[in-house]
């Protein structure tokens, strides 16, 4: 299953649901191009929903961070929510977590750019 997304706003923060495994090749270039298509588009206040995203390899995990750093050049700031377990688990290992903020639910997550606006 090829990764999959679906977005939608809420109070000026574009929350991206992902569905499916972020891995090397197509998945990661689908998600290089959301994000810059998002930025192009001037949303600035990003959250990538990982409920859905049950694997992410090496390469998924440079592709995250890479688009957390586009997202920060541009301006903007990308932050991530409900992380599965095993994507959980990488990123507590990679200590990637002290990268992005992480929330366990949209509303936290969307609350978070009031209070750092």
């Amino acid at each position: 299953m090829p990764l999959e997304h679906f977005d939608w706003d809420v109070q000026g923060v574009s929350i991206v649901h992902l569905q499916g495994p972020i891995t090397l090749g197509e998945d990661t270039r689908r998600l290089r191009d959301l994000i810059r298509q998002m930025l192009d588009e001037g949303k600035q206040k990003i959250v990538f929903n990982m409920a859905d995203v049950p694997y992410m390899d090496s390469s998924g995990l440079g592709e995250l961070i890479a688009a957390h750093t586009t997202t920060k050049h541009r301006g903007g700031r990308l932050k991530l929510m409900k992380l599965s377990p095993r994507v959980q688990d990488l990123v507590t290992l990679t200590k990637v977590h002290r990268v992005f903020e992480v929330y366990a639910d949209e509303d936290s997550a969307v609350e978070s750019f009031e209070i750092q606006a």
